[in-house]
């Protein structure tokens, strides 16, 4: 009897990851979709640098709102977690379908992709959490599945509106209908043993984080990640779109939107990878060499706008590694530093800041485009990293740093 049993266990895990990665992918493709269909959209429509980059930044603001209150309420450690995570793809589904009633210049837009953020405050915490209760000494590598889910869903909007030609609509429908796909599939994912009893609700369990001098250190490393990741995300086509005419006019060797898709998806590889890595050498580590391979591609990539496109792209491919490819990492290691009770409230309030502070470097950044152009306006990214490795070396000093990764700092 037990062969079947251990066999049972670990087939639940294999499907019920594999749903949620197909999941979270599909609910993911929501975030970027008026994103990648900016080149389209200002075909049509003039629209200033803030108009611009308020098609991103409001489901930063939205997903920073709904995991504030998340985190407040202990959501993520009292409700159920497939149910949370079903309900919040399905009214991300709707609202992302409800822009394609409105021209992208409508004040009901940012609203809408307002409530698209607040939604994937119930999907992407929550699928980490989810992937945690199956962890059994893959931690990294589980949540690092989970990154490049929402990696590859962040990049799928990208390929649509290639595919979709100048129709600033396709990528927006598409994700509406692949959030609606999340929604259902969900369901066939089961939570594994690692499930803890749910805490008491205290607005105040979410202040560990920052009571905690390991946790405050892990989260100050995301927090220099962060500043980086989505602006670089954000605004990596907008340079191709600008370097590759310098260089090439009206004929580039390849489309901007398809170079995109690739920088940004090839980051999932970087996100399994660093889970894989620090799974086994440690996660202070992986982290710090992630952020300074990809500060140094922050400062570097300028300095070759409007050089060929051989030169550029593979330099952003790297980057497009090394920016997420210690993502999870921080994650994890809140997981392992946490309360076990208090998981999926740590790691939301984790998101909550980190994604607070993309707020600022998204906005930042087209200014900062005005002000010195494309050669050094990439520079102000790399602060953020620079940081991050501090904080990861300090974390890499304390006796708590010993309860991650069994063991690996």
């Amino acid at each position: 009897m037990t062969a079947p049993v251990t066999a049972a266990r670990t087939d639940g895990k294999a499907f019920s990851l594999a749903t949620l990665v197909v999941a979270e992918v599909a609910a993911m493709a929501t975030w970027f979709a008026t994103t990648a269909s900016l080149g389209a959209i200002r075909a049509q429509w003039n629209l200033s640098p803030f108009q611009e980059a308020l098609l991103t930044s409001s489901v930063q603001a939205g997903f920073v709102a709904g995991t504030l209150l998340s985190a407040l309420l202990s959501l993520a450690d009292r409700a159920d977690l497939r149910t949370l995570f079903s309900v919040s793809a399905l009214v991300a589904a709707m609202a992302n379908g409800a822009i394609l009633l409105f021209e992208p210049t409508h004040p009901a837009v940012p609203l809408l992709r307002f409530l698209t953020g607040m939604c994937m405050a119930g999907v992407y915490p929550v699928g980490m959490k989810l992937a945690a209760t199956w962890a059994k000494g893959d931690l990294g590598l589980l949540i690092g599945m989970l990154v490049a889910a929402l990696t590859l869903g962040s990049a799928s909007p990208h390929a649509m509106a290639a595919m979709g030609g100048l129709d600033w609509r396709a990528p927006v429908a598409g994700a509406a209908a692949s959030a609606l796909i999340a929604a259902l599939l969900i369901r066939f994912a089961k939570v594994g043993p690692n499930h803890a009893k749910a805490p008491p609700l205290k607005l105040s369990n979410a202040l560990d984080a920052f009571r905690r001098p390991a946790l405050r250190l892990a989260n100050l490393g995301y927090f220099g990640h962060m500043w980086e990741l989505y602006a670089m995300w954000a605004w990596i086509g907008a340079f191709f779109a600008a370097s590759f005419a310098a260089r090439y006019g009206d004929a580039p060797p390849l489309d901007p939107r398809l170079a995109t898709f690739c920088v940004v998806a090839i980051g999932a590889v970087g996100a399994l990878g660093g889970g894989f890595a620090a799974d086994r050498l440690g996660r202070t580590f992986v982290t710090a060499l992630s952020m300074a391979v990809s500060g140094l591609c922050a400062a570097g990539i300028g300095f070759l706008f409007g050089a060929s496109i051989w030169l550029v792209l593979p330099l952003a491919l790297v980057w497009g590694v090394t920016v997420i490819s210690d993502s999870a990492q921080f994650s994890a290691a809140v997981t392992e530093l946490s309360d076990r009770s208090l998981i999926g409230t740590m790691l939301t309030v984790q998101t909550c800041v980190g994604f607070l502070i993309t707020l600022v470097s998204i906005h930042l950044l087209p200014y900062a485009v005005d002000a010195f152009g494309w050669r050094f306006a990439f520079l102000i990214l790399a602060i953020g990293p620079f940081l991050g490795v501090l904080a990861m070396l300090r974390l890499r000093l304390r006796p708590e740093a010993a309860t991650m990764a069994g063991g690996r700092r």
